[in-house]
C-alpha cells in the first residue's frame, strides 16, 4: 500500500523552480531517506507532504490531499525538525500536559517511560536542557504519539556523536514497528544508512536516484583499482572514479561483477561515495546517471 504519492510534484518560488515535476511512491512501513545538496528541493517536498505548502500536480499521503485536508492529516503524521519548536518557558512536565491536551493519541505513560532513561527532570525549563535534552525531549513526545507517517528534517543537526547514535538507536527499536512510515532527510547520512530501506536522491528539484537499499548490493559497486588494471577498469565506464592513497577508487552501475572482481578488490558503495558519483563532484562525471 502506498502511504505516499506524489505524480508530477511541482513548486515555485517566483522564478525559482524547488520542485520540478517530482514523483515519487513511499510504502507503508518504510524508512526512506531523502538525500540531497543545501537549496535542492528536500524542505519543500517535507513542507508539501506535511500540507505546510500548496503545490502544483498530484500529491496523497495516507489517501489524502495534506492542503486541502491537513486538520485530519495531522491526526496521523508527526514531525521533527532541526530546530525543536518547544516553548522555552515551559517546564518539561508541562509538555507533556501540552501534548496530552491537544492530541488524541498520544500516550503519556509512554512519554513518562522514554523520559525515564534519560537524565531530563520533570520540573526543568526547557531552556535549563542542552540541545541533546532538547531533541531527546521531543522525541520522547512524538514516539508517545500513535501516528502512522513521521518525518525528520535533520531531526540531530548539531547534536553530538553519542546524541545521535541514541537518537537513531531509539528511534528503530522503540518506535518502528513496520506499520509506521518514516521519512528522513539528513547530511550525516553514514549514520543512518544502516537504517533506511530506501534512498532517494533529489538534486535542483528532480529524482536523480530512487532505489530500495536491497538493490544498491546487485546495482552499484565500488572497485579499488590495482595500478595495472586502470586501463581497463575505466573501458568499462565507471560513472565516477576517485584517488585513494594513490589508486583509483571506481564506482560501476550494473556492470558484470565477474569482470569487475579480475580488477581489483570490490564492495558495495556507502551513500555517501554514491551520492557524489550521482549528483556530482569535483572529478564526477555521473550526475542524473541514475535518474
Amino acid at each position: 500500500m502506498a502511504c505516499i504519492q506524489a505524480r508530477g510534484l511541482r513548486k515555485a518560488y517566483g522564478k525559482t523552480i524547488a520542485l520540478d515535476g517530482v514523483d515519487l511512491t513511499v510504502e507503508e512501513g518504510r524508512i526512506l531517506g531523502l538525500i540531497g545538496p543545501n537549496g535542492a528541493g528536500k524542505s519543500t517536498a517535507l513542507n508539501a507532504i506535511l500540507g505546510l505548502t500548496p503545490y502544483q500536480g498530484e500529491l496523497r499521503v495516507l489517501g489524502r490531499d495534506p492542503w486541502t485536508q491537513r486538520d485530519a492529516l495531522m491526526r496521523d503524521v508527526c514531525f521533527i525538525a532541526d530546530v525543536a519548536v518547544l516553548p522555552r518557558w515551559m517546564r518539561v512536565s508541562r509538555t507533556l500536559d501540552y501534548v496530552a491536551g491537544v492530541h488524541p493519541r498520544f500516550d503519556r505513560a509512554k512519554a513518562e517511560a522514554f523520559l525515564a532513561k534519560t537524565a531530563i527532570k520533570r520540573r526543568s525549563k526547557v531552556r535549563e536542557l542542552s540541545k541533546g535534552m532538547v531533541t531527546q525531549l521531543h522525541l520522547a513526545l512524538v514516539m508517545a504519539i500513535d501516528a502512522r507517517v513521521l518525518v525528520l528534517d535533520e531531526p540531530t543537526l548539531g547534536l553530538d556523536l553519542l546524541y545521535r547514535k541514541q537518537f537513531y538507536d531509539t528511534l528503530l527499536n522503540d518506535y518502528f514497528d513496520k506499520s509506521r512510515t518514516i521519512i528522513v532527510t539528513t547530511h550525516q547520512v553514514e549514520e543512518v544508512q544502516h537504517i533506511l530501506t530506501d534512498l532517494v536522491f533529489i538534486d535542483q528539484g528532480r529524482i536523480v536516484l530512487d532505489c530500495a537499499m536491497d538493490e544498491l548490493e546487485a546495482r552499484y559497486a565500488e572497485v579499488m583499482v590495482t595500478p595495472e588494471h586502470t586501463a581497463a577498469a575505466r573501458a568499462l565506464g565507471p560513472i565516477h572514479e576517485r584517488q585513494v592513497f594513490g589508486r583509483s577508487v571506481m564506482l560501476f552501475e550494473r556492470a558484470d561483477r565477474s569482470q569487475l572482481a579480475a580488477l581489483g578488490e570490490i564492495h558495495t558503495p556507502s551513500i555517501a561515495d554514491l551520492f557524489v558519483a550521482v549528483i556530482g563532484g569535483p572529478g564526477s562525471s555521473a550526475r542524473g546517471a541514475a535518474a
